[in-house]
């Protein structure tokens, strides 16, 4: 059973999710400065590049705002702080080794419940400016939902059904003699795409992409920008760290601490999306809903049939 953690880490949440978030973003910025200009030549290139999300943090906070004519700027400014208080929501229920700020009874419907007001953001963002390009990106990003949501949903109830319970805690303890991971690999393959796909991020970026200017995020300016754009960091970063407790068996594991172990297999999937980000193209969203009805739905329900049968049977 997960204990919860004391209450000083309420505030200590935020602060450490957005210290992950510009780690992650930074080791995105070089990567992405190493495929346009090769391997950089000095490690203060390097650091250059590496710093370059959080420069762009300050000249975004330091910008005059601006704004479209018949805006509905309180909407905008909702959805764009909407989106990464989603995120730090659905981080509440995440273990740090065997503890959380808190151990919710339905743990997993909580974080769904959350990726649901993450929508509500978007949505808001790409509708309050009164613009063409950003109510594309809103739109974009419902018809990604509709796409990606369903196996996600399969996903991460396949856990939950081979713990016998909504509860992270419990899902982590089931895990201790072995990773779900290892015999439920299609829903976690699948659950690692719909994370990508909830943080509209890597080959799902087409509600903030840029043949629209940005997307939802095109006629955000200073502050509400940074808000947003973060947030969807933090999202991938929250999307990451929860396929640990999920999959991946916590913060079981020999010799290290739990903790350490909860932090060392975050970020090898936070490593590994970044990664993935520069091996696979955008991908049109009608062709994802393609391949999620046709292939992906069916072979999660088939993994929670495998799953179910083995539980039965214990």
């Amino acid at each position: 059973m997960t204990d919860r953690a004391p209450l000083w880490a309420v505030f200590a949440l935020p602060a450490l999710l957005f210290a992950v978030a510009l780690v992650t973003a930074a080791l995105d910025a070089v990567l992405a400065a190493g495929a346009r200009n090769g391997r950089p030549a000095s490690l203060h290139e390097a650091v250059v590049h590496a710093t370059g999300p959080g420069r762009e943090v300050l000249r975004q906070l330091v910008q005059q705002p601006r704004r479209t004519r018949a805006s509905d700027v309180p909407l905008a400014r909702i959805g764009a702080a909407l989106l990464p208080v989603a995120a730090v929501l659905a981080a509440v229920v995440l273990p740090l080794g065997f503890r959380a700020v808190s151990d919710l009874p339905e743990g997993i419907v909580w974080f769904n419940a959350m990726e649901a007001l993450a929508w509500a953001a978007v949505w808001l963002a790409g509708w309050g400016p009164n613009s063409t390009l950003s109510l594309i990106g809103g739109y974009r990003f419902l018809a990604q939902g509709l796409a990606y949501e369903l196996p996600h949903m399969l996903a991460i109830t396949t856990a939950a059904l081979g713990a016998e319970s909504l509860r992270v805690g419990e899902v982590v303890d089931t895990q201790a003699g072995l990773w779900f991971a290892v015999w439920m690999p299609a829903a976690f393959g699948i659950y690692l795409l719909s994370a990508m796909a909830m943080a509209f991020w890597g080959p799902f970026d087409q509600p903030a992409g840029l043949d629209v200017a940005g997307g939802a995020a095109s006629e955000l300016s200073g502050a509400d920008r940074v808000l947003f754009l973060g947030g969807r960091w933090l999202l991938l970063v929250v999307a990451a760290a929860f396929s640990v407790p999920l999959f991946l068996g916590g913060g079981h594991g020999p010799l290290l601490p739990a903790w350490m172990w909860t932090v060392l297999k975050t970020a090898a999937v936070l490593a590994f999306l970044v990664w993935f980000r520069r091996r696979v193209p955008t991908l049109r969203m009608d062709r994802y809903l393609e391949l999620t009805w046709v292939v992906l739905t069916p072979l999660a329900i088939v993994q929670a049939l495998v799953v179910a049968v083995v539980v039965l049977n214990r």
